[in-house]
């Protein structure tokens, strides 16, 4: 282990324990951090304390810092669509179907399986399961990913989709007509308290802000484009699910009704930051799937608009 000991000067006594490690150490997400108080891996005065901990002028923090994990993840060659690379990030339009890091379900054929085939410098800030892996989509959401090779990008990428400084557009194909031609919606997001492997809309939930703009209307669907302000857990599918117009083919939260085409049809589009390096802003674009283009077509030309 590498240890590490800061002492508290009197402007920083009252600050969080773990707000005091970060501004430290500011290539360890803050995420990170807590999980090593938690695990007794940070002590104060030779003392365990939780994370929100206030500190004290002359308090001594001690960080065993543990050795990284042996990864244990399969590299597999899974002919990744890599969008742009440098020494810094990557960025990769990730197929629909393709899960983005393994679990027990699903160890093998996930998206760090094969960035792990693709590249040995991946940044280790969220753990051996998850290499790299600075924000994720849904199986069934196609499209763009960043992914961090090393920690300094990986806590710049980080910091800016806190900032809400990240630019995420998706396409998607919702039931119903949407009257009208743009709106925002903002609604906090929470685990559903009766089916836990669902979310919904809830007072007890955490910000959530959507923006969406109509790019055509069917008979009986609209197309959407959506612009996240922020990224909960299945917030583009829960919003628009909210307001009476699901996604079409969601297996969750749509309707029992809707077009077979085993998920959602939700595609990110686009995808823009800060690079971590340059601090120069860089935004990539890609079409979506052929058989969310063949769907559109298919509404398209089935029925009259």
């Amino acid at each position: 282990m590498e240890v590490n000991r800061i002492e508290i000067e009197e402007e920083l006594a009252g600050s969080r324990l773990d707000r005091v490690i970060t501004m430290n150490r500011p290539e360890i997400s803050r995420t990170q951090i807590q999980q090593w108080i938690k695990d007794g891996n940070i002590l104060v005065n030779d003392k365990a304390v939780k994370p929100n901990y206030r500190v004290r002028e002359n308090d001594c923090i001690v960080i065993d810092e543990p050795e990284p994990e042996e990864l244990n993840i399969i590299a597999e060659d899974l002919d990744l669509d890599i969008i742009y690379e440098d020494q810094d990030v990557l960025i990769v339009n990730k197929p629909r179907g393709m899960v983005v890091h393994p679990a027990k379900s699903h160890a093998s054929g996930t998206l760090v399986n094969g960035l792990m085939y693709h590249c040995k410098d991946l940044s280790g800030i969220n753990g051996v399961l998850r290499p790299g892996i600075v924000h994720r989509t849904d199986k069934d959401t196609s499209g763009l990913l960043m992914v961090a090779k090393n920690d300094k990008a990986h806590v710049s990428l980080v910091d800016q989709l806190v900032e809400k400084s990240v630019k995420r557009v998706y396409l998607a194909l919702v039931h119903g007509h949407i009257p009208h031609n743009n709106g925002t919606i903002d609604a906090p997001i929470g685990r559903d308290e009766i089916d836990r492997q669902k979310m919904t809309v809830t007072d007890r939930g955490k910000d959530a802000v959507t923006h969406f703009k109509v790019l055509d209307r069917f008979k009986d669907y609209t197309l959407v484009e959506c612009e996240l302000e922020t990224g909960r857990t299945h917030q583009i599918r829960v919003h628009m699910e909210y307001i009476g117009h699901p996604l079409v083919g969601d297996p969750k939260y749509g309707q029992k009704n809707t077009i077979p085409f085993g998920g959602q049809v939700l595609h990110a589009g686009t995808l823009g930051f800060m690079h971590p390096r340059t601090n120069e802003y860089v935004e990539f674009t890609v079409e979506p799937p052929e058989d969310f283009q063949k769907l559109l077509n298919e509404v398209r030309n089935s029925v009259d608009k």
